[in-house]
């Protein structure tokens, strides 16, 4: 079976104005579902054509495939970006919480973290909020890279690539990253990938 386009956990309005309807229609709508098509087309005939968004991207590194890596890696980053985010703000509690102020400080030095990661970060990649060993960590990737080939439990993401905030800031990224920070990162996601230690997996159809 293809790879879907896995939809928005909320209205595309949800998380307006920090991120406008019209940004995540086209982020969602044109840009994830480029990436979906692309991959679909590059596993169609082939052994791959019914695996799993996880599976593809692991083939296509394990043979170097880098169109079929970056159209399958973005497929899964996005999902998992979509879920990254709340309509509504959050704080962190329990094992999360406890994790969070044993490796930062803080739940405000992790935010801060984030923003200034994601603000340093040259051109498009992603900032990741990351567990390894029950410790956590704030780590950068590039272009299409992702922590759900490398070593790490993901349990958070924030899409570093223009086309996430060009339309609502322009080229103001630390602009888009503070208020996304302050409000809108879904924290009790975040909680359900520390506790489980295991790979958030892309919704099949």
């Amino acid at each position: 079976m293809a790879i879907t386009l896995s939809p928005l956990p909320y209205a595309d309005d949800a998380l307006d104005p920090v991120i406008s309807a019209t940004t995540l229609q086209t982020h969602h709508g044109k840009h994830h579902r480029a990436y979906v098509d692309k991959t679909n087309a590059a596993t169609a005939g082939t052994d791959l054509a019914d695996a799993s968004v996880e599976d593809i991207v692991a083939a296509a590194t394990k043979t170097g495939n880098k169109a079929l890596f970056n159209n399958s890696a973005q497929t899964w980053n996005h999902g998992f970006y979509w879920h990254s985010l709340s309509p509504s703000a959050q704080t962190p509690s329990g094992e999360l919480a406890t994790a969070i102020d044993a490796a930062f400080g803080s739940f405000d030095a992790l935010k801060a973290e984030l923003v200034a990661q994601g603000t340093a970060h040259f051109a498009s990649g992603w900032v990741w909020l990351v567990a390894k060993d029950g410790k956590l960590s704030v780590e950068q990737t590039h272009d299409a890279a992702s922590y759900n080939d490398l070593s790490g439990t993901p349990v958070l993401v924030i899409d570093l690539w223009e086309h996430a905030y060009y339309i609502d800031y322009k080229n103001v990224r630390p602009d888009y990253l503070k208020k996304v920070t302050d409000g809108h990162l879904n924290w009790d996601f975040a909680g359900e990938n520390f506790a489980s230690g295991a790979l958030w997996t892309y919704p099949s159809a």
